[in-house]
């Protein structure tokens, strides 16, 4: 695989570990408003929020993030 189609991929895997994360904080909010933070659907969405969350994490000590674009 050549460098260009490496970052391009690379891209668009960060760009869905963004959106993800993102669906899931949202989803997280909503169930939190009614009330739902013990059911196992929002103890699920946060063990997966943990996830994405870490593999956030990695990327922005790597320096791999621009700053400007993360998003909660």
């Amino acid at each position: 695989m050549d460098n260009e189609k490496r970052l391009e991929q690379f891209e668009k895997m960060l760009a869905a570990v963004q959106t993800e994360y993102g669906s899931i904080v949202r989803e997280m909010d909503e169930l939190k408003e009614r009330g739902k933070m013990k059911s196992v659907t929002y103890q699920q969405l946060f063990a997966r929020k943990m996830t994405y969350q870490n593999m956030l994490s990695m990327y922005d000590l790597y320096d791999l993030i621009d700053k400007s674009e993360v998003r909660d």
